[in-house]
């Protein structure tokens, strides 16, 4: 099996956000189900709003990459841009159709892998996504293709996972140093431990790498509750401003 549909497989178990430890008994596509997963995703990741910026692009037309259970998506609509979305599962672009659907909003919505997007060059004043495409197989395709699609001066907003990470290192302990597999680079670990198989984290120079064709890009490291949780307040108050599991990027075409 190809990497990306194992990808697939494991996502269309449902959209990241909308497990039963988040969503509880609540009936699955209702109001309450999606206020649920929308109230947990800004407590857990309240800078999502200070990096995406929603209400600064209204009527701009907006391509967002992994759409996932359709919150981030729904921003961009009550923000009132023009939304189109892709994501590699059925599962996500259902949930995201019914999510809009409930709310009053239209979003253009496709499943397909955005290694090959079928837009053409300069469409887009915006592309967004979120902790999505550190999960394909070759996410340099997926800049590359964000990149051709964005109008001259358009701009990527979104998030790559950081491997210099709390988090990170204690998956590690975890699984290499406590099993006796102390030569597992982190980056190991997280290919095949965190979420489905394949996920890749960064630095931020290798972000700035990356998005090397761009004509600027902006890494901001986030450390997230994913980090600090099972540290004690005294240690991780110092953790540097450089840490963090995630790292949101802006870059301008």
């Amino acid at each position: 099996m190809e990497l990306n549909d194992e990808v697939r497989a494991f996502w269309e178990q449902g959209p990241c956000g909308s497990g039963e430890v988040i969503v509880g008994d609540r009936q699955p596509l209702t109001l309450e189900w999606f206020e649920q997963i929308e109230e947990h995703r800004y407590r857990v990741e309240p800078f999502i709003h200070s990096v995406a910026q929603f209400s600064r692009h209204h009527g701009k037309k907006i391509l967002e990459v992994g759409v996932g259970a359709g919150t981030d998506h729904l921003q961009w609509a009550r923000s009132g841009a023009k939304c189109h979305g892709v994501d590699l599962t059925a599962a996500a672009i259902a949930t995201t159709q019914a999510r809009f659907a409930l709310y009053g909003f239209s979003s253009e919505l496709q499943r397909l892998d955005a290694e090959s997007l079928p837009f053409p060059d300069d469409s887009f004043d915006i592309v967004y996504s979120w902790g999505v495409i550190h999960h394909s197989e070759k996410p340099e395709l997926i800049i590359d293709e964000i990149r051709r699609v964005l109008k001259p001066g358009g701009r990527f907003i979104g998030m790559l996972y950081g491997r210099r990470s709390p988090l990170v290192f204690k998956f590690w302990v975890k699984h290499a140093l406590l099993k006796g597999k102390p030569w597992l680079s982190f980056s190991d670990v997280v290919w095949d431990k965190v979420e489905s198989v394949g996920t890749k984290a960064y630095t931020e120079g290798e972000l700035r790498s990356l998005f090397g064709k761009f004509g600027s890009t902006e890494t901001i490291p986030l450390i997230t509750t994913y980090d600090t949780d099972h540290w004690p307040r005294w240690i991780s108050k110092f953790f540097p401003d450089s840490w963090g599991w995630f790292i949101g990027i802006r870059a301008t075409k």
